[in-house]
């Protein structure tokens, strides 16, 4: 399975609950953190989600 490195570009503040908690999900705390996760369709559907908070390299 591929792998992607997820960063947060942007701030959960202000955003709904249900974003706030697929960042959470995604292991994305604060502005800036990266994680390396499989691309698994589970998280290709929390990345639709959040896809403008966040930048993702190597798909």
């Amino acid at each position: 399975m591929a792998k992607a490195k997820i960063t947060q570009t942007k701030s959960g503040i202000d955003r709904p609950l249900r974003q706030k908690r697929t960042l959470s999900a995604l292991g994305l705390k604060h502005m800036h953190d990266s994680v390396e996760v499989e691309l698994t369709p589970q998280v290709k559907g929390m990345l639709t989600k959040v896809m403008h908070l966040v930048s993702v390299d190597g798909k």
